[in-house]
């Protein structure tokens, strides 16, 4: 009999040798622009941590607050006697935000993505996913029973094609709000023309867009001015919104009271811990009173984004914190993720599988607390690094 040992050793052997092993490099301090890497303080380009608010006192309060008045966790699951009054009050909350009727809690979005297209879809339903979907939807949409459909990327033509020659009872198209690997936003508008036509239900996965992304942070419908036009929404508090864990789901009090009856990701996790509950809507209270951390991350945005290409950089995207810096050369890109962090950058290169060989890149990612100073700092060490790399 084969020893799995051996066999997979030779897995990550093959791993190392193609230049695309993912080490994780451990920091030594809270998440904020400047952290403790490797016993170095380095600027940090390479987090979630849109709106900053990952280190941010008063939503820490609120986790300390909460703790003293609800306890550390809660040892059960929703439906027996996991739910108490703050957890109906952030799916409120959430809900008020996104315009919806009803929100469910998830310990990520990873699992509300798991949980969603098996709940809601049969195989009389189908559903129409973009080939660039998060890993999550891809697996989500592999558990359910209905006919699955793939259409290139953002190609409205194919999307259209695939809808028009299905004859299913439901059709959801299921799409990413953000591109994370290409900080590119979804074409919403097309895809609510399309929906609208072939009375088509939309999904958006709006992890990388919740809290700041459109006129009032509501993410990617936000963006395109096509809030109303959404059926489900999915998303995070562990990017923009704290930074810490925990997904949900926004739709209809239909969809929500089935995935509480049906969801097997809801129906058998623990319940979120009340002092993440409790950031979280804290949370809420700063996003929506004070919109200076938004304006603050869309100027950082703006201004790298500008000054990276007038340093001879193709990037990817248009006006997202997510910003793809492409080297294409997978060990280039890794050696050039290595040289900026001798000078005290810290990004990671992206290759294959996680994106396509001959795609790889440094995804950069700006943060509302990224000063000026460390803006011009890391821009100046691209430059450097990409001469000396031949890539500028």
């Amino acid at each position: 009999m084969a020893n799995i040992k051996n066999i997979l050793g030779n897995q990550l052997e093959k791993i190392k040798q193609d230049g695309t092993f993912k080490n994780e490099r451990i920091i030594q301090t809270p998440q904020e622009t400047e952290i403790d890497v490797l016993g170095k303080t380095v600027i940090n380009f390479c987090a979630n941590n849109y709106l900053g608010l990952s280190n941010n006192i008063d939503i820490k309060k609120a986790a300390i607050q909460a703790i003293d008045e609800w306890g550390f966790g809660l040892s059960s699951v929703r439906f027996i006697c996991g739910t108490q009054t703050i957890h109906k009050e952030l799916e409120n909350r959430v809900s008020e935000f996104h315009g919806k009727e009803d929100t469910i809690l998830y310990s990520s979005c990873f699992d509300a993505n798991g949980g969603l297209f098996e709940t809601i879809l049969s195989k009389e339903d189908a559903v129409f996913s973009d080939e660039l979907n998060h890993a999550s939807i891809i697996d989500g949409i592999r558990l359910c029973k209905a006919e699955k459909n793939r259409y290139r990327h953002a190609d409205m033509d194919h999307l259209e094609k695939l809808l028009k020659n299905s004859n299913a009872r439901l059709k959801l198209i299921a799409t990413d709000g953000v591109f994370s690997m290409d900080g590119v936003v979804a074409p919403l508008k097309d895809i609510v023309v399309l929906a609208k036509k072939y009375d088509a239900m939309i999904m958006v996965d709006d992890c990388h867009a919740t809290g700041f992304l459109g006129n009032e942070g509501k993410g990617s419908a936000d963006y395109h001015n096509v809030l109303n036009d959404i059926d489900i929404v999915t998303s995070t508090f562990g990017k923009a919104l704290g930074g810490a864990s925990g997904g949900f789901v926004c739709a209809s009090k239909e969809i929500i009271e089935t995935l509480r009856q049906k969801s097997r990701p809801y129906l058998f996790s623990n319940s979120l811990a009340p002092p993440l509950v409790a950031a979280c809507i804290k949370v809420f209270d700063i996003i929506q009173n004070d919109y200076s951390y938004k304006k603050r991350l869309e100027k950082n945005t703006l201004y790298f984004r500008e000054k990276i290409k007038e340093h001879g950089f193709d990037i990817k995207g248009f006006d997202h914190p997510i910003v793809p810096i492409m080297i294409y050369d997978e060990k280039k890109a890794i050696k050039m993720s290595e040289e900026l962090l001798k000078k005290n950058i810290y990004v990671i290169a992206f290759s294959s599988p996680v994106v396509a060989r001959g795609e790889a890149r440094i995804r950069v990612q700006i943060s509302a607390d990224h000063t000026q100073e460390q803006l011009d700092y890391a821009l100046h060490a691209f430059h450097g690094v990409g001469t000396e790399l031949n890539i500028i």
